[in-house]
This record gives structure tokens, C-alpha cells and sequence, in this order.
């Protein structure tokens, strides 16, 4: 059902006692509407962490799916196997055959496919047209052109870049799941998370049922701090890549990482403040550091966009 921005502003603002009970009443319709069919997309960090606690005090043995896609923090795997009852995904493809074959994910996935699809044939007018001059043949804008700020990685940049890892690595091996299971999944996002997360959720809001793909997202309307709070004040396990969670005042904070998505991504890289999240990983995990700038080459696009790793 689409909701207005002031109702999911609305909700955000409510105490975390309520969003409890009102997530548990999605998680509820979401399961009884398809009699139990249903997982838990677990990806071992805090945000499903806490979807998962909340599902299982309601149903013990609903099942919860984790994708090995070998770009995991160490310590979420570790987290991943302390868990009863999680199923194990695995990709057809490794990141460093994804990347070889495609290209980096660098920037966003809306600059990266741009980029691969201008790349496939850049001297075709309409395009260089579409990707670079942002017009459609009949002179309108395109909403798929290449920011100018990024448009020297189209023309010039020697390595490959497309957003094809997320599709390869989650997406597919997710849709086989749901196609040989019947099963629909339950996801721990946050419209927080993102602007595109936002527009998502304003469209549906939790229990996406006529959705081409229907999922639940019981926990949207939840924030960084409903979290981090649920966490503290339950005492529920969870991956030490976070450190400890701290109360300073009213709010709560990890002294760990503070997002856990795959460790060699360059999505949003060069937004973070320093130490970002390569600079850190050289200090807390150097083996994988040097893999991910040695071996898989890294360093080369980062040195491109000028983002610091060193």
C-alpha cells in the first residue's frame, strides 16, 4: 500500500515499544498470508540480526537464508554459523570472475550501469548521446545519462566498470531459491538506508504483496538507532565486527563497523569521510587488504576517482 512521506516520517518517530508490535503484526500477515512459506533474508548484520529475533519470537523455525558470496567480514561468517536453522547460498561466480568478466562496481549502481551500457558501442551517436549529452533521440532528457563528474570513467578509464556484481552474486542465486522453494522473503531494509530505499518503501510500504516480486519489509520504518537499541536493551547476540554498542546520552553507538555490506565494494566509497572503509580494513583484516588491492586490483579504479586506500 503507498503511503505519503509524512506518514513514514510519522512512523519513524515512534517509540521503538511500537515499532516492535507493529513489525511483529507485518511479520504476522506476511507469514499467515502465505501459510508459512516464507524465510528471513539473513545476511548476519544487525539489521537482520534484529528481523530475525523479532520473526522468531513469533515462529521458532522459520528458516533464514544467507548468501556465501565470499565477500563477508570473517566475522559475520563466524556470527552466520552460530545461528540454527540458515541456509547457505552460494553464487556461480567468484567476485574476481565477476569483475573480469564485467567490470568493477564502483561509484553507484546507477553511474556503474550507465557506464556498462555506453561502453557497449560508445561510437554509436544515439548512445553518446543518451549516456553523455543526457537527450533521448527526440531531444527530451534521459534519466540514464553519466554525471559529468564521472564521465572521464566512460571515455578514458582502462578497466571495466558495471553494476552486474549484485545480480550475479545475490540476485540470481536468491531467485533460484525462491523458484525451486515457493518461498517469499522477509528483508530487514530500512527506508533510512538510502533515497532509493525511501522511494521503495513510500511505494509499497512493509508487505509489497501485488508487487512483481512480493516481499516483506516489516522493519522499513525503523531507524539506525531502533537498531542499535533493540540490540542493547534485549541482549541479543550478535557479530563482533560491530565492537561493543555503546549509550552516550540517548545515543546509541558501535565502536566496530558501522555498516556490513560486501568488504570489497566500491559503491559509495568516495563519500565516506577517512578513514573509509578500505583504509580501516587495513588495519583490522591486512590479509584481505592486500588481496583486494594486489590480487584483485583494486587500487587502480580508487586511484581513478581519487579516493585514498592507503
Amino acid at each position: 500500500m503507498k503511503i505519503e512521506s509524512w506518514q513514514l516520517k510519522q512512523r519513524q518517530s515512534l517509540p521503538l515499544e511500537i515499532k516492535v508490535k507493529m513489525s511483529k503484526t507485518r511479520v504476522r500477515e506476511w507469514y499467515e498470508f502465505y501459510n508459512g512459506n516464507v524465510y528471513i533474508a539473513f545476511s548476519g548484520g544487525k539489521d537482520s540480526t534484529v528481523l530475525l529475533d523479532i520473526a522468531r519470537k513469533l515462529y521458532p523455525n522459520i528458516p533464514a537464508v544467507f548468501l556465501d558470496t565470499g565477500l563477508e567480514y570473517p566475522e559475520i561468517r563466524k556470527f552466520v554459523k552460530t545461528i540454527d536453522n540458515v541456509i547457505w547460498l552460494k553464487p556461480k561466480m567468484r567476485f574476481d570472475e565477476v569483475i573480469t568478466k564485467y567490470g568493477y562496481p564502483i561509484v553507484s549502481k546507477k553511474v556503474a550501469n550507465s557506464i556498462s551500457r555506453f561502453r557497449l558501442n560508445p561510437e554509436e551517436v544515439w548512445r553518446y548521446n543518451k549516456f553523455i549529452n543526457g537527450t533521448n533521440a527526440d531531444g527530451t532528457a534521459t534519466q540514464f545519462s553519466i554525471p559529468k563528474k564521472w564521465q572521464n570513467l566512460a571515455l578514458y578509464a582502462s578497466f571495466k566498470i558495471s553494476d552486474h556484481c549484485c545480480t550475479v552474486m545475490k540476485k540470481n542465486p536468491v531467485k533460484r531459491y525462491e523458484k525451486e522453494t515457493g518461498r517469499l522473503p522477509i528483508l530487514g531494509m530500512m527506508a533510512s538506508d538510502s533515497t532509493q530505499r525511501e522511494i521503495d518503501y513510500l511505494k509499497t510500504g512493509c508487505n509489497s504483496f501485488m508487487s512483481k516480486r512480493p516481499m516483506s519489509n516489516p522493519i522499513g520504518f525503523w531507524l539506525e538507532q531502533d537498531i542499535l537499541k533493540y540490540i542493547k536493551i534485549y541482549s541479543i547476540p550478535y557479530s563482533s565486527v560491530y565492537g561493543e554498542i555503546c549509550e552516550d546520552g540517548n545515543v546509541f553507538r558501535t565502536t566496530g563497523e558501522h555498516r556490513t555490506g560486501c568488504m570489497f565494494c566500491m559503491f559509495g566509497v568516495h563519500l565516506e569521510k577517512e578513514p573509509n572503509r578500505f583504509q580501516r580494513m587495513k588495519q583490522t583484516h591486512p590479509k584481505l587488504y592486500r588481496y583486494c588491492m594486489d590480487d584483485l586490483g583494486l587500487k587502480v579504479p580508487l586511484e581513478f576517482i581519487g579516493v585514498s586506500y592507503d
